[in-house]
């Protein structure tokens, strides 16, 4: 179940009278007021607020009930105004369009392009850029444009049109536009307000249609974006325009060395994606051997492989660390009531398609004025001529007795009108000329006004049924256009990338250790391999540890004994030597920042056995002394706790240690082994 839309605060609502009120209470101003609650700071807020919702209403949110931005409305409008048919230079309707609309002209022109591009509404002649490459169109006054027929038919109405003066009061512009297909997704919209934002992904046209008549027939339906770039889309984690979408590049294998790519995700170029496979490549994350780009009208882009590269693996790397892979968010913030709000896509299809109804029955109504209005005038015609009703004009001698004299005659014939006679149905008779009374065809008019009656009954008909006049209208829409708009994007799902598996052997660490320095650009032995992805755990002798991006060359002097992938979980073992006792600590690296040093023995100690795992027990050789009975012991680990890393260890010994390791010494000698040796706590 949805939550309902959510109205989003426009930073609080000032009260001038009361602040006023407050003002005049504390007594006269001393002009310091710069801070708390004076003149200055009201002045302040109230001239911010103005600014921020003039931002988020009339400038970077869409309306509601046509989908449209204030600049998008001025601009169809504009060619509405100017449309004959013939194509328009866009210079020209950019200057028009500045009369309703307060900024300069280049904010219009991109506007238009951008609106142009999108292909439902506006037919565009000459160079309008490239969505492909991100070639920018052409200047205005070589480019030419005109209305779709779509637009033509299904958004504009003049007589169901609501207008308000322009922002210098010469023109008038619509509050918004009666448009009966919903715009707001089929555009889609990016828009950055003060404060607020919106991401509005593009729809299919024929699934919008679709999902309205699904709502008008009280089914369910679901609704995905559709993208004009095209490419493959996984729409799992959309959550009805809350969540986000994954978009993939078309790429398919030329041959066994080589990629191809066709289509390219939403929000890219040819450049941006051969940009980020070229840096992908430096970085070691993705192994190419050349791109070239061959894009003309439709993307085609080629990437050589090396002779050793896996094409499957190398698809899968591309996927994963350029912009073959994009993910784009969505989050629909609209202007409904005046007001932001936050919304689904279901619950703007619901009040689109609410809002086609009432369209529907307003055009209806109307339209059943004109016919009503139509039988009138020929019903008073043909009892006008056919009862010679204007000879008794003959003795009239002036307007006024005319028009007395027309109410009278018609009186006794009042049944047959639709309505009263009014003084403009009287003006109409009186202007008919003779020639077309002496013309006049009875049978003539009598067929007219049946076909009327005819086209009435019909009207009345759809009006006492909206709903299933509603739908007739939408599957009539889906007949005529829903060829001409045929889903781009194909919906699919992906398999989980995992970026660490990919690159796990891009890096190998290595290290010098006669000049302590380490990285997978230094030569020395080498230590590990690893992702990019990954944290090295790096331990030393005198018991500091630390956590490190894989370096490319990194001092870290000559005593460091312990280089791994960091696994923050693992338990980890350490024997070491402070103030003539031997420790032994099992522990964790648990939470730790990266690049900054930690210990896990006191300063000054001495790290004598060191491993990332956890051996079951230890075996320990004395140093030889006389005082030393116990020349060599065995201790357990199984039942020694595992502490903090920063938590002492337990003593093992205060005697000079010869080895210790996990196994016995070459030399070990069974029989000078003593009891299995104690921890005690310190």
């Amino acid at each position: 179940m949805t939550e309902g839309p959510r109205i989003l605060p426009l930073f609080g609502d000032l009260e001038p009278p009361a602040a006023e009120a407050a003002d005049q209470a504390r007594g006269p101003h001393t002009g310091l007021e710069a801070t708390g609650d004076g003149p200055l700071k009201r002045l302040v807020d109230d001239n911010f607020l103005q600014y921020a919702a003039y931002v988020i209403r009339d400038r970077a949110i869409p309306d509601l009930d046509d989908g449209l931005k204030p600049v998008q409305r001025r601009i169809l409008f504009s060619l509405h105004e100017n449309d004959d048919g013939k194509f328009i230079k866009v210079a020209n309707i950019v200057g028009y369009c500045m009369q309703f609309h307060p900024h300069g002209d280049a904010s219009i022109g991109d506007a238009l392009v951008t609106l142009a591009n999108r292909q439902y509404l506006i037919e565009r002649q000459g160079n309008f850029g490239n969505l492909v490459t991100g070639d920018p169109a052409a200047a205005p006054r070589y480019i030419e444009c005109r209305l779709t027929e779509l637009a033509r038919t299904q958004i504009f109405n003049d007589d169901l049109t609501d207008f308000v003066p322009s922002y210098d009061g010469r023109k008038k512009e619509p509050v918004s536009l009666p448009a009966k297909i919903p715009l707001l997704l089929m555009l889609g919209a990016e828009g950055i307000a003060v404060g607020i934002s919106t991401r509005i992904l593009p729809h299919n046209f024929a699934e919008l249609v679709g999902a309205e008549i699904a709502v008008l027939e009280k089914k369910t339906f679901t609704l995905l974006p559709d993208f004009p770039q095209g490419g493959l889309m996984d729409a799992r984690a959309y959550d009805t325009g809350r969540g986000y979408v994954l978009v993939r590049a078309r790429m398919e294998k030329k041959d066994e060395h080589t990629l191809t790519i066709r289509e390219i995700p939403a929000g890219t170029t040819t450049d941006t994606l051969i940009a980020s496979i070229e840096d992908a490549s430096r970085k070691g994350k993705v192994k190419i051997r050349s791109i070239h780009d061959f894009t003309a009208e439709n993307p085609e882009i080629e990437i050589h492989l090396p002779a050793d590269e896996d094409p499957d693996r190398a698809m899968e790397a591309l996927y994963a660390f350029t912009q073959c892979q994009v993910q784009i968010s969505s989050r629909i913030v609209v202007i409904r009531e005046q007001k932001p709000v936050e919304m689904d896509v279901a619950e703007i299809v619901r009040h689109t398609t609410s809002r086609l109804v009432a369209i529907l029955r307003k055009e209806l109504q109307r339209r059943r004025r004109r016919l009503v209005e139509e039988m009138h005038r020929h019903t008073l015609i043909r009892i006008f001529v056919e009862h010679r009703l204007y000879k008794g004009l003959e003795t009239c001698a002036s307007p006024g007795e005319a028009e007395q004299a027309v109410r009278e005659a018609l009186a006794p014939f009042r049944a047959e009108m639709q309505h009263d006679l009014t003084h403009d149905d009287v003006e109409a008779l009186l202007g008919i000329p003779i020639r077309r009374i002496s013309l006049f065809d009875v049978e003539k008019n009598r067929k007219e006004i049946e076909k009327l009656q005819e086209e009435l009954g019909g009207v009345e008909t759809d009006l006492s049924g909206l709903v299933p006049y509603a739908i007739r209208y939408l599957r009539s829409l889906l007949r005529k256009y829903a060829a001409d708009y045929p889903r781009r994007t194909e919906i699919a799902a992906f398999g989980t990338i995992s970026e660490r598996e990919l690159t796990a052997d891009a890096l190998e660490i290595r290290y010098d250790r006669s000049k302590g320095y380490l990285g997978h650009k230094v030569q020395g032995e080498g230590v590990i391999t690893c992702s990019p992805l990954d944290r090295l755990l790096l331990v030393w002798k005198d018991g500091r540890c630390k956590i490190v991006a894989p370096p490319d060359k990194l001092f870290v002097d000559t005593t460091l004994i312990h280089c791994a992938v960091v696994d923050r979980e693992r338990v980890l073992t350490a024997v070491y030597e402070h103030d003539f006792f031997i420790y032994c600590k099992k522990f964790q690296i648990g939470r730790m920042s990266t690049n900054r040093e930690a210990r896990f023995a006191p300063k000054g100690s001495a790290v004598r056995f060191f491993s990332a795992d956890e051996p079951a027990e230890l075996y320990v050789r004395y140093t030889p002394d006389e005082r030393v009975k116990i020349r060599q012991q065995r201790f357990s680990l199984a039942k020694h706790p595992a502490r903090g890393r920063d938590a002492r260890g337990l003593v093992m010994t205060a005697n000079a240690i010869d080895y210790i390791g996990p196994e016995k010494a070459p030399d070990w000698n069974d029989a000078l082994t003593g009891p299995p040796g104690k921890f005690l706590d310190h």
